[in-house]
């Protein structure tokens, strides 16, 4: 597995950040935790660097609109969620549980892009020092990516696009492998960042506007939405779709009103340094 173009050392932050109340390292990297409600939210470090975003014109599975690829840069390290928010994790601090497959280590769904935001605001009020946000979709795909360059986080080339992917199987839930359903989250392989779910299970909101690449270098890049009802972007395929629509660079939008039951997020926080 190749390695992140990281320009930032050491890998691990100077200081743990002021609402962890676990903190650490192992084979992935640098993790933090707090318990909320007897709830745990786990999270880990995401150095700084810069990677390719986008795929290139021969990956299998290809759309148009993941290029042309370009470089990225990302200045600040930041944490990410090790798995999309759980329903326990929502009821903990929402307390009412809109998803359509129940189960509290699922990750939550039919649940709008405002409303995510909404939950990040309030889990930063109730943790202090927390800044929670949904990623960018910079942030999300350099996250999920780890450093490889292929179609999957672990390097693989997308090979049956439209069917059993064997790359896809071992990394996420997909039409292929659901039964029509979310799955537990941590049941598949994680990335070397020590992501899960990434690829399949349920789409994650990011918190841009959607917009077209560029084949220009861009640093820390984030598209504000002209209006409120522009659509945002959403990343990682979900239990419903084929293999070619689960890879690291395919990207889709929706209304940021619109719920369903494949539909999820995932949370980031910055650190000062």
């Amino acid at each position: 597995m190749s390695k992140p173009d990281v320009i930032e050392a050491p890998l691990i932050p100077f200081f743990p950040p002021v609402w962890a109340e676990v903190f650490g390292e192992d084979r992935h990297g640098v993790f933090a935790a707090f318990t909320l409600k007897g709830v745990e939210f786990v999270w880990r470090w995401i150095p700084r660097g810069r990677f390719r975003m986008g795929s290139p014109e021969d990956e299998t599975g290809r759309w148009d609109d993941e290029g042309p690829q370009h470089e990225v840069t990302l200045t600040q390290g930041f944490w990410m969620g090790e798995t999309p928010v759980t329903q326990a994790q929502w009821m903990a601090l929402m307390g009412e549980n809109p998803s359509q497959f129940q189960g509290e280590r699922r990750p939550v769904e039919r649940v709008t892009w405002r409303e995510g935001v909404a939950f990040a605001a309030q889990l930063s009020e109730a943790v202090p020092g927390l800044s929670a946000t949904l990623p960018t979709e910079a942030q999300w795909e350099y996250a999920c990516r780890a450093g490889t360059t292929g179609a999957f986080h672990d390097g693989s080339a997308c090979t049956v696009p439209g069917g059993k992917d064997p790359a896809l199987e071992r990394l996420g839930w997909y039409g292929e492998n659901s039964g029509g359903q979310t799955h537990d989250v941590k049941e598949k392989r994680p990335n070397a960042w020590g992501l899960y779910d990434m690829h399949g299970n349920v789409w994650e909101w990011c918190r841009d506007g959607w917009s077209s690449y560029g084949a220009e270098e861009v640093v820390d890049p984030e598209h504000d939405p002209a209006e409120d009802g522009a659509n945002r972007v959403v990343r990682g395929g979900s239990w419903i779709d084929r293999a070619r629509d689960c890879r690291a660079a395919f990207r889709s939008l929706r209304d940021p009103g619109f719920r369903d039951y494949f539909r999820g997020f995932r949370l980031a926080a910055g650190q000062e340094l």
